[in-house]
């Protein structure tokens, strides 16, 4: 067993084991291309954050990494089979029962290790902050954490080089031959602030991509995948350590 893995402790050890850091890592149910299973974001999920959170308490950070949450928001798929959605608000729900259980049993830090694009935890942390005054609550989206470019040659969003790269490494036994992969291509936006991205509106996926993926993953690699995989989460590790190590009244200098 894992003592920083909650879904692998025993009540033996949590009678009196206490912990300085909670994660909570959230993905998604959803289609990713022909080639890659619903569950990619949960697998990226697990995976990122067990990783992480293995390097983090190696170096003496004193974390507990949650179940994963498998659900995200997809309310722009809503025409895809079986892609399941939470929305916005019943994630702030879940969110708000899950800080008042850690707020209760004197565990004041929280980080969402987030999956997902179509998750944004941002404006619900505000509000959750406003209630649980005590917290320290933050939320980080890994897949943004380097720059992709060293990595991948071909960019994209969903179903890309670098996740398809990434569950080669991590689940290779559930990536179809690459040849079966659509070419993640994308239709654009006819409005110019949306393609210039300074303009926000829901995609809808079915209309943007046929194959729901955006980007080509045809030169992904398990190779690429561990690389990367290595680096984000020696990157995401730190982050868990100093926010361990960080005191309220002491964030910022």
């Amino acid at each position: 067993m894992r003592p920083y893995i909650l879904k692998e402790a025993s009540w033996k050890n949590l009678k009196t084991d206490r912990f300085e850091l909670a994660i909570l890592p959230w993905g998604a149910t959803e289609a990713h291309n022909y080639h890659m299973p619903y569950g990619t974001d949960v697998y990226e999920a697990d995976a990122v954050a067990e990783e992480s959170g293995r390097k983090a308490w190696e170096k003496g950070a004193n974390i507990i990494v949650l179940p994963t949450i498998p659900f995200g928001v997809n309310t722009g798929q809503s025409d895809i089979y079986l892609d399941m959605n939470l929305n916005p608000s019943t994630q702030l729900a879940i969110l708000r029962d899950l800080i008042e259980v850690l707020n209760r049993q004197g565990l004041k830090k929280l980080l969402i290790v987030n999956s997902h694009g179509g998750n944004d935890f941002k404006t619900m942390l505000r509000e959750l902050g406003l209630s649980f005054p005590e917290m320290l609550l933050f939320t980080c989206n890994w897949f943004q954490a380097l720059d992709k470019t060293k990595y991948f040659e071909e960019m994209g969003d969903h179903a890309d080089e670098m996740e398809t790269s990434l569950i080669m490494h991590l689940q290779p036994h559930l990536v179809s031959p690459l040849e079966e992969a659509g070419d993640g291509s994308e239709k654009k936006s006819v409005i110019i602030g949306l393609r210039e991205k300074w303009a926000w509106a829901e995609r809808k996926w079915s209309e943007v991509t046929e194959d729901t993926g955006i980007g080509n993953p045809k030169k992904a690699s398990a190779e690429k995948g561990k690389a990367y995989f290595e680096d984000v989460t020696d990157k995401v590790a730190e982050l868990m350590i100093e926010i361990c190590h960080v005191q309220p009244g002491q964030l910022y200098k």
